[in-house]
């Protein structure tokens, strides 16, 4: 009987992954200031998702009324190119949020965003719209590079799946696991709130 299980496919060498970014740091460094530290974010991914929740009454067209200008930065979890325009998924320390992206609008930084990686941290200022799909996005004016990042996240749709490596990496766990990070800052404003009501009472 011949054997029917499907080969398995090459497991990628994310040490080559890490040199190939590190080649495009070394870019960065070659055109000057490679980390830029004069971005002050205005906003939030996840603040702006509550605001305009909505969908009702924050349509396309009311968005566009609006002209809400939004200022913010996060980490690349997505992106998809489409010849002139591109969509891309970031996310803050509050949630994630869709960015779009025209070739024309941008200019020079379309270009340089298509060879940005998963993982870097980007900053973008644009206006509110939504899509056909009804998803709340920015359509940015002005896009940057703050971060590169040199290692690749793990697989979107696995995550980190091995418990041992999520206590190993609790760092990569956060970025990756939205429940890590919800349990994390639940964890801390508990103890804040303990620590302020024993400061109240003079406890401590």
């Amino acid at each position: 009987m011949t054997d029917q299980t499907p080969n398995p496919q090459p497991a990628i060498d994310e040490n080559h992954l890490i040199a190939e970014r590190r080649a495009k740091l070394a870019a960065l460094r070659g055109q000057g200031i490679a980390f830029p530290n004069d971005f002050r974010r205005a906003d939030y991914a996840g603040d702006l998702q509550d605001a305009y929740a909505d969908a009702e009454r924050w349509t396309g067209e009311a968005l566009e009324g609006e002209g809400r200008r939004v200022v913010l930065a996060g980490r690349l979890l997505a992106k998809r190119v489409m010849g002139k325009a591109a969509f891309a998924q970031v996310q803050d320390v509050s949630g994630r949020i869709q960015l779009f992206l025209q070739r024309d609008a941008l200019g020079d930084a379309y270009q340089a965003f298509k060879g940005w990686d998963v993982g870097d941290i980007v900053a973008a200022t644009g206006t509110l719209m939504r899509t056909r799909t009804g998803e709340l996005s920015v359509k940015a004016d002005s896009l940057r590079l703050l971060v590169k990042s040199l290692r690749p996240l793990p697989d979107k749709w696995h995550g980190l799946a091995d418990v041992e490596q999520r206590y190993r990496q609790r760092y990569v766990d956060l970025i990756v696991s939205p429940e890590a990070r919800e349990v994390f800052v639940n964890r801390s404003r508990i103890i804040a709130a303990i620590r302020r009501w024993l400061d109240a009472r003079r406890i401590l």
